[in-house]
């Protein structure tokens, strides 16, 4: 019944890619529009007034519910019609579960964190890296800290401080240590398979977290490597004696179950579930943690996760909405023209996403935005959907590192009591840079896709040829 339901969604996916020659309907884009200028106009208008985390003032959840408002005035059909569609896209499937994981994701930070997970995995790293590669160690402990948490922003506030104090009291140019901890927290954001970008990028095309990771290493593995070694061969000696960072190991274990169980390919639901228990279990034994604690740590963690929460039930609805207006038709019929095979629709796809994240500084919301594009895209061209996430999640998060006004960006720049700018730290942010240039060169050069060679994707069910397999 599962494989039945599952190919006739197929075939309706298909038989909407073929009507791509449609020209579809422009106007019908302008609720999107009218939510990305809200956003952007709001952001451009406060960073100009000088107020503080300028672009995130407004939350996303009310600027898109501004666009909901433009899609139920200005698009044709009864009010019981839009609202019908717009329920059926707020509840569609794909969004329920990316939801679902966004909260228990926030919820498995936040106990890690409330029972001194980050600090010791910050510390425990610290206390290993000799003292003249202290760059390389704030590189990779900040590339550590966001794959293990799934949050730059959140990795940004733990690294950061400790990053300015080391540079301050080695010796060491500020603007690189930032750069290093900018380079590192985008790195483990990419990577995590907890992190809401991975999430937003797989489930929007419909693939496994585990093979998109597969692809990202691959894709980031070089990049990392050369960083290292320009930080080894060109990054400043620290002047001090090693510190001692006081530690505990066991804290650590939540972090690196979650990476390997996710890996090897344990469902999501279970690995977040088990990572929160473990969490749990090891901040009660300690005495961090009582039940009641433990119990208020999970449930915060899922009201840090309300804006992104709300925001992808909304824009589920209102991507229904403009859909069914034609507004994705008009889009895709205008692309399709600078398409020409898969190599050009990749590049679509990256540029699709990199420009809605310069315009929107929220790489998250721009997979989001960009996913059913980007999955019509695939299935067009016969781009492989694991690709498609892995390339909507490393380009979003390269633009989202780079842009002076991101939250990664503002939240580092507030430890350092305005002595140095974003654009003091962008010459030194190598990894974002060597990354862009290592998913160009994949696209002409498919270096990492060993997985998909080896498990080509079924577009008739939609699904890798393995799991079409076991599924008939």
């Amino acid at each position: 019944m599962e494989q039945k339901e599952r190919r006739d969604e197929m075939e309706e996916t298909k038989g909407q890619t073929k009507r791509i020659v449609d020209k579809g309907n422009g106007k019908a884009l302008l609720p999107f529009l009218i939510f990305a200028g809200v956003y952007l106009g709001s952001g451009l208008i406060m960073n100009w007034q000088g107020i503080p985390m300028a672009f995130y003032q407004i939350p996303p959840p009310i600027a898109v519910s501004i666009g909901v408002i433009a899609a139920f005035l200005l698009l044709k059909g009864t009010f019981e019609e839009k609202f019908t569609t717009f329920v059926k896209g707020c509840g569609d499937a794909n969004i329920i579960i990316m939801c679902i994981v966004f909260l228990l994701a926030g919820g498995f930070a936040k106990v890690c964190s409330t029972m001194g997970g980050i600090d010791s995995t910050v510390n425990l790293g610290l206390t290993y890296i000799p003292s003249e590669y202290l760059a390389v160690g704030i590189f990779i402990i900040s590339s550590f800290i966001a794959t293990a948490t799934g949050t730059s922003v959140g990795s940004a506030a733990a690294v950061g401080p400790i990053a300015v104090a080391i540079a301050d009291k080695a010796g060491i140019s500020l603007p690189l240590i930032l750069g290093c901890v900018v380079g590192g927290i985008m790195l483990g954001d990419n990577l995590s398979i907890i992190s809401d970008t991975t999430i937003a990028a797989t489930r929007t095309q419909e693939c496994d977290m585990k093979d998109k990771f597969k692809l990202n290493f691959w894709l980031t593995l070089f990049p990392a490597i050369v960083t290292i070694i320009l930080l080894i061969l060109c990054g400043e000696k620290a002047v001090v004696a090693d510190a001692y960072y006081p530690f505990d190991i066991v804290k650590v274990i939540p972090y690196i179950f979650v990476l390997v169980a996710a890996i090897v390919g344990v469902n999501v639901f279970m690995v977040l579930v088990g990572g929160i228990f473990l969490a749990g279990a090891i901040g009660l034994g300690y005495g961090d943690l009582t039940i009641m604690t433990f119990m208020k740590a999970i449930y915060e963690g899922f009201l840090n996760m309300t804006d992104i929460f709300l925001f992808s039930m909304l824009t589920g609805g209102l991507a229904t909405m403009v859909n069914k207006a034609g507004g994705v038709a008009f889009l895709l019929h205008k692309i399709e023209r600078y398409i020409r095979g898969k190599k050009s629709a990749q590049l679509g796809i990256s540029a699709l996403v990199s420009i809605t994240d310069l315009a929107l500084a929220n790489n998250t919301v721009a997979i989001i935005i960009n996913g059913e594009i980007a999955k019509r895209i695939c299935y067009t061209f016969h781009v492989d959907p694991r690709r498609s996430a892995a390339l909507l999640s490393t380009f979003s998060t390269i633009f989202q590192g780079l842009i002076p006004y991101g939250a990664q960006m503002l939240v580092i720049m507030s430890f350092t009591k305005g002595n140095v700018s974003p654009l003091d730290v962008l010459p030194y942010t190598w990894f974002l840079y060597l990354l862009g240039i290592s998913a160009i060169i994949s696209i002409f050069i498919p270096f990492s896709d060993r997985l998909i060679q080896q498990d080509p994707w079924d577009f008739e069910t939609g699904m890798p040829v393995s799991k079409s397999k076991k599924d008939i």
